[in-house]
């Protein structure tokens, strides 16, 4: 399995929802429905995104560090 990266097209915010929709084989919007879903639940859901934001690499940086 390849690490997931940030798209650099299709982005809204940070691209994390973009990232994990490729990941998990859906569409964007269903995964940008299904965090903000998450939010009305009590959760940490606001700082994990902030995490994956600074954690996961632009497809821009990924592809000059290969």
């Amino acid at each position: 399995m390849s690490r997931p990266v940030r798209p650099t097209d299709g982005r809204m915010i940070g691209g994390v929802c973009a990232a994990l929709a490729r990941r998990f084989g859906t569409s964007t919007t269903t995964m940008r429905v299904i965090f903000l879903a998450s939010c009305l639940l009590p959760g940490p859901q606001f700082l994990l995104y902030i995490a994956l934001w600074v954690l996961l690499p632009s497809e821009s940086k990924a592809r000059t560090a290969w």
